[in-house]
């Protein structure tokens, strides 16, 4: 697991990935997860850590523990966890997100992006997205300046969303996403294409818990490496 600063607990992290694959159906409602200790071996983390994992879940109706029986898988998850508006999926499904900020900085909003927020300013933030440890999108965000004034990249979590939560009081509720193709920007090759190659992208207008626009982004992806998912009922 991810020992970055920016990165979530470990518990954390672990019920996030749990809640993806429930999501992308490699586990089902009704099925029993392996034994504890089985179950923390097989996924590097102390039984101790799997507990924690498992009772965040259980506090939100994904799991039920049974005395004597196991844990079960009761409901689907979807919508409950961090990163439930994060849509790449690995090619066979599921995948744990993680982030590596590469830059956020703040300047005069550009030409061309859509209309959001009051202020004529934006903090950009740069930053490569990662599926299980392989990278797999670039994406840049535009905040709005009313929300911060700066934001140090270092300071940022692995889920922006959350951040947003806990330091700046902005809960993102909702978001508009536009599908299509794009060019790889210089910055982004990482994922694995070349510069100018046709890639997926992104298009995502972000809504505040006030109904405004609060932020906009484009992600690039390489579909050799991810699917956009979006799942419903």
């Amino acid at each position: 697991m991810n020992t970055d600063r920016s990165a979530l607990p470990k518990y954390q992290q672990l019920a996030e990935l749990l809640l993806r694959e429930i999501a992308a159906g490699r586990l089902r409602v009704g099925d029993r997860l392996p034994p504890e200790r089985a179950m923390a071996d097989d996924l590097g983390v102390a039984v101790g850590t799997l507990r924690k994992a498992l009772a965040s879940l259980t506090e939100k109706g994904v799991i039920a523990r049974h005395h004597g029986s196991g844990n079960y898988i009761k409901n689907s998850g979807q919508l409950l966890g961090i990163y439930s508006f994060f849509r790449l999926e690995r090619i066979d499904g599921g995948g744990l997100p993680r982030a590596r900020v590469l830059t956020a900085e703040r300047m005069k909003k550009p030409h061309g992006l859509p209309t959001f927020g009051a202020h004529d300013e934006a903090i950009r933030i740069r930053r490569l997205r990662l599926l299980d440890d392989v990278i797999v999108a670039a994406e840049e965000i535009w905040l709005d300046g009313d929300y911060a004034e700066h934001l140090a990249p270092e300071d940022l979590s692995e889920s922006l969303y959350l951040y947003y939560r806990e330091h700046l009081g902005l809960w993102i509720v909702g978001v508009e996403d536009r599908i299509g193709v794009g060019e790889v920007p210089d910055w982004a090759v990482a994922i694995g294409l070349a510069e100018s190659a046709a890639c997926g992208l992104v298009e995502r207008v972000s809504l505040a818990q006030n109904g405004t626009r609060a932020e906009v982004s484009h992600t690039w992806f390489n579909p050799d490496r991810a699917r956009y998912v979006s799942r419903s009922g």
